[in-house]
């Protein structure tokens, strides 16, 4: 879990309580929002009006039966199309403000659409001598190693001349920390199978935005990616070749020598 040392993201695991009170940026952030409510309804309604009068006019070129019917359900598409757009930016920061937990999302995602393709996904493992990470994904393309961080809406991920960049910040040290952590692992997991094992880092990026193709970034040795990317990243980069049973027997070492970590939050 090391995104927990930044203050600038916050925790995802042990929420600050300046997180919810004073001038902190998800406090901000939520005055903000609620303010910008009526501002948002005006929009939504002349996006409305403006669909119902197009659907009328589309109508009547056409020779549709019933234009106020159809204008009406075009001008109700087209509100419905721009509450969509400002939930889903809403719910983008829900991680960074603590209403939910990354590394629940991303597991439910990995599980969700990579099971069926023979993947394992192990959550929450304390590699020794390392920080916890958050998932572990064996299958057939290989290991992955996946982490949470939560990031404000306003943060923008990207690389410049192989180097990863959050805003101003650079990358390195959350490449190296996690890097390690595969290096430590693979290594592990090579003297208990026998099987020579690379491992991939991956940044599950919770708010913030990615400038990269499909949701990705890569850079440093890690990628950062949307959580619901994650899935597609592992399936379409073969990392290693493993049979079934070298998948079963890396999944059932991992399982014995790198104990499950639970999640604590503080409150």
């Amino acid at each position: 879990m090391f995104g927990e040392h930044k203050v600038a993201s916050g925790s995802i695991y042990v929420p600050r309580d300046e997180k919810f009170t004073g001038s902190s940026p998800q406090n901000l952030y939520l005055t903000f929002w609620m303010a910008g409510r009526k501002n948002r309804l005006r929009v939504r309604a002349a996006i409305t009006a403006v669909g119902f009068l197009l659907g009328n006019l589309l109508a009547y070129r056409y020779g549709w039966a019933n234009p106020f019917g159809f204008g009406l359900l075009t001008g109700l598409a087209a509100g419905g199309v721009d509450l969509l757009i400002a939930w889903r930016a809403h719910e983008r920061t829900a991680v960074w403000r603590g209403k939910r937990r990354g590394e629940v999302r991303t597991g439910r995602l990995l599980r969700l659409t990579l099971r069926r393709y023979g993947y394992r996904v192990m959550d929450g493992r304390a590699v020794p001598g390392q920080a916890s990470i958050d998932h572990l994904v064996i299958g057939p393309g290989g290991l992955w190693l996946i982490d949470n961080e939560a990031w404000g809406p306003d943060t923008v991920v990207a690389r410049y001349g192989g180097r990863l960049f959050f805003d101003e910040k650079y990358g390195t040290t959350v490449a190296k920390g996690l890097i390690s952590a595969g290096t430590a692992l693979a290594q592990l997991l090579t003297k208990e199978t026998g099987i020579e094992v690379t491992i991939a880092p991956v940044l599950a990026l919770h708010g913030g935005r990615i400038e990269g193709r499909g949701g990705v970034v890569t850079g440093e040795g890690l990628a950062v990616a949307y959580p619901r990317k994650i899935a597609g990243l592992i399936r379409s980069e073969v990392v290693m070749e493993l049979t079934e049973e070298q998948v079963e027997l890396l999944a059932r070492t991992a399982a014995r020598v790198v104990p499950r970590m639970p999640v604590t939050r503080v409150t």
